[in-house]
């Protein structure tokens, strides 16, 4: 069976992203970089992978997930970020803009969606964001893979958006530390 991976840049306080969506100040060079770029492969936007010379071909995922604050973030230049994956984005209030071909935009149960995506066949399934969809598909989530940034946002969009106290286990399958700071920590959920 496919699974979810929520994988993500996060800062030191638990942010995605300031208040009004900015991640700017996440590192985008460093030593960093080429690893994480390795072990997940495929997860920039295609152009931005074209323009940098990186193959985005044979990644870990087929698919990405995105609420609608994720994905706006791109437009109105990349209104198809992942033109190399099945993207698929949440939204209630929104509909596709000009030259979206390839994106799925749905106002479908994401809990029923990742269950059925889960079930058909395929590489992994990647959540890009935001926080608001990574809190309904919590029980859903399979693996974190957490690209913690050196930098506080003091407030903004959480890792798992605004939920309940309900804590979930998880177990570290592995932590890579580079000196530009960042560190990639992995975990896979506890068993149930």
């Amino acid at each position: 069976m496919r699974e979810l991976t929520y994988f993500v840049a996060v800062g030191l306080d638990g942010f995605i992203a300031g208040p009004d969506h900015e991640f700017d100040t996440f590192l985008v060079e460093g030593d960093h970089a080429a690893p994480i770029w390795a072990r997940y492969t495929g997860t920039a936007p295609t152009q931005l992978a074209d323009a940098a010379g990186l193959t985005v071909e044979g990644g870990p995922f087929d698919t990405v997930l995105m609420g609608w604050n994720t994905y706006a973030v791109g437009l109105p230049a990349l209104p198809s970020p992942y033109r190399h994956l099945r993207q698929i984005v949440f939204s209630h209030a929104h509909e596709a803009p000009d030259g979206s071909d390839g994106v799925e935009l749905t106002d479908a149960d994401p809990v029923e969606t990742v269950r059925r995506l889960k079930r058909e066949p395929g590489r992994g399934i990647w959540l890009c964001g935001g926080g608001a969809l990574a809190a309904q598909l919590r029980g859903e989530i399979d693996r974190l893979a957490l690209k913690i940034n050196p930098v506080t946002f003091g407030s903004g969009v959480r890792l798992f958006g605004e939920r309940p106290y309900e804590p979930v286990g998880w177990v570290r399958t592995g932590t890579l530390a580079f000196e530009s700071g960042v560190i990639l920590a992995e975990y896979a959920r506890r068993t149930r």
